[in-house]
């Protein structure tokens, strides 16, 4: 690793980047084979991003921002987890392939959008918090380095989530 790893938002904003171009280049593919790439692509960095996200990020904010936000967050990536799991085992061509992959750009968008809001957002609420944004940078970005190597190794996961159980992520079922 690099002598100095981003802090933890300037960390998620640059995943935040690379998504968003990684979403321009898919809407401006036409080869299905390039499709398939970039949505697995897409998946994986979404995948990753959540998980360092759920496992150190937002327990790091529990109690120091505002909780609804923190809830919100966790629904809008089971949404995002739906979708991926759907993503994952579809292909270019299928019926809705596209449409979900388009969704999924536009609920990340949003997701984004509150994370990133000025003054308001997840990010602007950490910052005024009492946080180390630097320790939370460093764990993080060793645990995105660690999932990156065993997704290579092994293959991407199903998600896991917690408003949905993994069998209704699998059946695009939503919760009773």
């Amino acid at each position: 690793m690099t002598s100095k790893s981003p802090d933890a938002i300037a960390l998620l904003k640059a995943d935040h980047r690379k998504v968003e171009e990684l979403f321009e280049k898919f809407e401006s593919a036409t080869a299905p084979d390039k499709q398939a790439a970039l949505a697995k692509q897409i998946c994986t960095e979404l995948v990753i991003h959540t998980i360092i996200e759920e496992e150190i990020f937002y327990p790091a904010l529990k109690g120091k921002i505002e909780d609804d936000m923190l809830d919100e967050a966790y629904v809008e990536h089971d949404g995002a987890k739906l979708l991926i799991s759907q993503i994952m085992s579809g292909a270019p061509g299928e019926d809705f392939y596209e449409a979900k992959v388009t969704v999924l750009s536009e609920e990340i968008k949003h997701h984004v959008h509150e994370e990133e809001m000025p003054s308001e957002g997840m990010f602007a609420q950490a910052r005024a918090a009492d946080v180390d944004l630097d320790v939370l940078g460093r764990q993080m970005a060793d645990r995105k380095e660690a999932l990156k190597a065993e997704f290579e190794a092994n293959g991407l996961p199903t998600p896991t989530a917690r408003t949905l159980t993994p069998v209704q992520i699998e059946l695009g079922e939503p919760v009773a």
